[in-house]
């Protein structure tokens, strides 16, 4: 009877272990899969913005002498984040696009034919109207970002995600240029 009892308290023991582990597993998979898919999330913005950056490099090229260098490295840049796959190096781009873009508008405004132009306001306006998606979603990305950096941390989740490779993720940051208050412009 007491070997019974025994096998039978191990029994439940690896069972307990064995369904602790697997819920363990799966809060992990769960929490990288949700990075991930926030990230996703992002680059679907960013692609719809690189996507209008044709049509922006053509509209000003019809109605300004603008500098050859600044729309050809736009469309570069342009080029290398739709080539590439790596989040960091697609974060850095969308940057770097981010201030060139800024960069264009800013000197729009001493073309007033330009300013004039209804295709080029409406494209001013849709990159606008993008840009304030990919905050929002920049926050739901880092939210996710700190829930996964938390979870692959806390013991034991912590043994787990070091045999699955999972590492901390780095949060999106927010580029000086969006930092800096450009004041109010009439």
């Amino acid at each position: 009877m007491e070997n019974i009892l025994a096998l039978l308290i191990i029994v439940v023991l690896v069972v307990a272990l064995v369904s602790a582990g697997i819920a363990i597993y799966n809060r992990l998979v769960f929490l990288n899969n949700n990075v991930d898919k926030a990230f996703a999330n992002i680059d679907v913005l960013l692609k719809q913005r690189t996507d209008e950056i044709p049509n922006l490099v053509e509209v000003v090229k019809q109605n300004t002498q603008y500098e050859e260098k600044v729309l050809t490295q736009l469309t570069q840049m342009r080029t290398q984040f739709l080539n590439t796959t790596n989040v960091d190096e697609k974060v850095q781009l969308s940057n770097q696009i981010t201030k060139s873009m800024q960069s264009l508008f800013a000197v729009s405004e001493n073309y007033p034919a330009l300013q004039a132009n209804q295709a080029f306001l409406s494209l001013q306006n849709r990159v606008s109207q993008i840009e304030d998606h990919i905050s929002d979603r920049r926050e739901l990305f880092n939210e996710s970002v700190a829930l996964y950096n938390t979870g692959i941390q806390e013991f034991p989740n912590v043994l787990f995600a070091g045999i699955l490779r999972y590492s901390k993720r780095n949060f999106l940051q927010i580029t000086d240029d969006e930092k800096a208050y450009q004041g109010v412009k009439f």
